[in-house]
C-alpha cells in the first residue's frame, strides 16, 4: 500500500485503485409469478385495508394577515359557498365526490349526492 503524501498524490492512488476493479452488469433473480399471484395481484381486493384520509371542505375564503391576527373567539368567517349548497368530499385531499351535510344522532355527517366523473377529477387537479 502507498502512504500518501498529499492531495495530489491522493487523486493518484483513487484512479490507480479504480482500474484494478473489474465492472460487471447486476445479476437479478428471475420473478416467476405463478397462476395464484397473477390472480391476486390483479384484484382490487389486496387493497381493502389501505386507509386514506376522507374530508369534506364547507367552503374557502382569503383573508390578509391583518384579519387572520384580528380573530377572536365568536369571530365569523364567511366562506365561498352558500348555505345548502353542496360540500366537496377529498380523498387525499383530492376532490372525488359532492354531498350535502347531515347531521345523525349530534354529529355532523355528509350524505353523497353527486360522484365526480373520472374526467372531472383530472381537471380538478389541473
Amino acid at each position: 500500500m502507498t502512504v500518501l503524501t498529499n492531495a495530489q498524490d491522493a487523486t493518484l492512488e483513487v484512479t490507480e485503485s479504480e482500474n484494478e476493479h473489474l465492472v460487471q452488469p447486476p445479476r437479478f433473480a428471475s420473478l416467476n409469478m405463478t397462476r395464484n399471484t397473477q390472480s391476486s395481484a390483479n384484484s382490487i381486493e389486496i387493497l381493502y385495508d389501505v386507509s386514506l384520509h376522507v374530508s369534506v371542505e364547507l367552503g374557502r375564503t382569503d383573508m390578509t394577515i391583518r384579519d387572520i391576527l384580528s380573530l377572536g373567539v365568536g369571530s365569523v368567517v364567511g366562506l365561498t359557498k352558500l348555505a345548502g349548497e353542496p360540500v366537496d368530499i377529498l380523498i387525499n385531499g383530492k376532490p372525488i365526490a359532492r354531498g350535502e351535510v347531515v347531521v345523525i344522532d349530534d354529529k355532523f355527517g355528509v350524505r353523497v349526492m353527486d360522484i365526480l366523473s373520472p374526467q372531472d377529477r383530472i381537471n380538478s387537479l389541473r
